[in-house]
């Protein structure tokens, strides 16, 4: 079975992949997959962007965002007779059986197929199932600069993906395997306003919405950066030899958040 894997840590948001894709489907037909993709109005494989943080501290997220192949499609249980899931694991979208078929773009909970009004039918990607049948990489793979983006047999990323994450919904059981997801983050600088110079190596105490607590030291320009932690409540402890300790509890975490500066009292 075939998979995909992407690792969030080397995507650069080139969007080459969003481009690749274009030129492959746009203007092309490859049935039995797929009809073409129209110029605009539609991106198979695209690039989200998030941005975490508030100045100065601040995170940029890419993620290539695509048909996630899923094991238990939504679409196919919308329409058995117009979807394939393809022995390799492709799911496939049949253009004649689904002309019409709206209730296939509705049952995907991902947005990830589009409805060409031109032609009556559904899209999205295919894997580029006409490229894989010849031994070749989908055209998103092949171009991607990075090597952020891979695909193959299941059993070759075995380890990767047991440390990788899905975006799971309902049961749907995706294919498409993600390293390295940011999640949020919690971060903010700590400084000696008598002095007006950061502290550096001061410990910083984050307990966790279960309890659990994640520690760090101070770098040399006196941030800390608590990163891929999930929405919840938080507590802070900020500790420095000859300073008084600080404490801030209640932190409500919705979105990354730059907590500010921490200016600490002498003792």
């Amino acid at each position: 079975m075939k998979v995909f894997v992407i690792d969030i840590d080397k995507c650069s948001g080139c969007h080459n992949c969003q481009i690749a894709c274009k030129d492959e489907h746009c203007g092309n037909d490859w049935m039995p997959y797929a009809l073409p993709q129209p110029n605009s109005g539609q991106f198979w494989m695209r690039v989200k962007q998030k941005d975490h943080g508030q100045v100065p501290k601040v995170r940029v997220e890419y993620t290539p965002w695509m048909c996630m192949h899923c094991d238990s499609p939504a679409c196919k249980a919308a329409a058995p007779d117009a979807v394939q899931k393809r022995d390799d694991g492709l799911v496939i979208i049949d253009p004649a059986k689904s002309k019409g078929k709206r209730e296939i773009v509705d049952a995907c909970p991902y947005g990830a197929i589009f409805y060409n009004e031109e032609l009556d039918v559904p899209q999205k990607c295919t894997g580029c199932a006409h490229l894989v049948d010849e031994g070749e990489l989908p055209h998103c793979v092949d171009l991607c600069a990075t090597g952020a983006l891979r695909f193959g047999e299941e059993e070759d990323f075995a380890d990767e993906i047991a440390a990788a994450e899905t975006f799971e919904v309902n049961g749907t059981g995706p294919r498409v395997y993600y390293l390295n997801l940011p999640h949020l983050f919690i971060g903010g600088e700590v400084w000696d306003p008598k002095v007006n110079e950061i502290i550096e190596g001061a410990k910083v105490t984050l307990t966790m919405p279960d309890g659990t607590q994640r520690i760090q030291m101070t770098d040399d320009f006196g941030d800390f950066w608590f990163r891929r932690i999930d929405a919840g409540n938080y507590s802070l402890k900020i500790e420095a030899d000859g300073f008084k300790t600080i404490e801030r509890n209640s932190i409500k975490l919705e979105e990354s958040l730059n907590l500010g500066d921490f200016p600490m009292k002498a003792v």
